[in-house]
């Protein structure tokens, strides 16, 4: 549905996409995963049409972007980062803004049903600038689904959202899926990436792996050892030099990513009790989505 070859884009003296290439099967949900400045955002916006690019190729559904953007755009929806509708707009009146935007003309019976499919009936004549977070993405994201689209860009669309709309979101989108509507979405929660088919690792511009989360984690061959101790820093600073980019520090815990278990918890604990370390908890993990990106960013600086 989408295949990118050596995008480049630059800002200025930025280059904020670096030579990345990507393709995004039909009916999948693809998660771009980064940090900030990765090149998350820009990716999007450049697949939207919203930017110009130095150099690359991008292919929508078989067509050029560069030579059929404006058919694109009208096969696609949008969901950006920060709320933008028309706060002083009901969520009917923006729906109906959005519809007359991408000429639909009969939109009523589609607005109704996305209404119902985003629990906002009950809130149709609330002004968008009054709903709350969860509300007003569940409200952009009814703007972008008016016209049916095939391709579903989401750029962050949980960031600021509380946990429980996180989750009506999720719902949503899993059935979004299930009608065959392909998602390409950038988060920087990596929690959120395991629900997608395939994931890209973005950092600094670069795609440093893609595949789906489970492939990932076992891409490296290695386990996790969870220690949960105290005190925590200067247990971390005991190992940061040893165990350089496998060691990872999360609250109360160390995480160590090592290939050989037995040998290294035995290591790893001996060090802790010369140290007077007080040991809590050990647990054998297998390696989190988290785990791999840190381990990889590390190893490629």
């Amino acid at each position: 549905m989408i295949v990118i070859k050596d995008l480049i884009k630059n800002y200025e003296n930025l280059t904020a996409v670096n030579g990345i290439s990507l393709e995004v099967r039909k009916g999948e949900m693809f998660g771009i995963v980064g940090p900030d400045g990765a090149g998350k955002t820009t990716t999007i916006r450049v697949l939207c049409g919203l930017l110009h690019f130095e150099s690359g190729e991008i292919k929508i559904d078989n067509n050029e972007l560069i030579s059929s953007r404006q058919e694109i755009q009208n096969k696609i929806g949008y969901l950006s980062q920060k709320f933008s509708l028309y706060g002083d707009l009901t969520v009917d009146e923006n729906i109906e803004f959005f519809a007359e935007i991408h000429n639909v003309k009969k939109y009523k019976v589609r607005r109704e049903e996305l209404l119902q499919f985003t629990r906002l009936t009950d809130f149709r004549d609330r002004l968008a600038e009054n709903l709350s977070g969860g509300m007003k993405q569940k409200l952009a994201l009814a703007c972008s689904l008016i016209h049916k689209p095939e391709i579903l860009f989401l750029d962050e669309p949980t960031t600021g959202v509380d946990p429980v709309s996180r989750r009506d979101f999720w719902k949503i989108l899993s059935q979004l899926q299930k009608d065959n509507i392909t998602i390409v979405m950038t988060t920087p929660y990596l929690d959120e990436a395991e629900r997608c088919n395939r994931v890209a690792l973005m950092n600094k511009g670069k795609i440093i792996a893609v595949n789906s989360p489970e492939q990932l984690k076992k891409s490296i061959n290695k386990k996790v050892i969870e220690i949960v101790c105290s005190p925590i820093r200067p247990a971390y600073a005991l190992f940061k030099d040893e165990f350089a980019e496998n060691v990872q520090m999360f609250g109360d815990r160390l995480n160590f990513v090592v290939g050989d278990v037995e040998n290294n918890k035995l290591k790893i604990l001996h060090k802790m009790k010369t140290n007077s370390i007080s040991i809590n908890e050990i647990r054998i993990l297998t390696p989190t989505l988290e785990n791999i990106f840190i381990h990889l960013v590390k190893k490629a600086s």
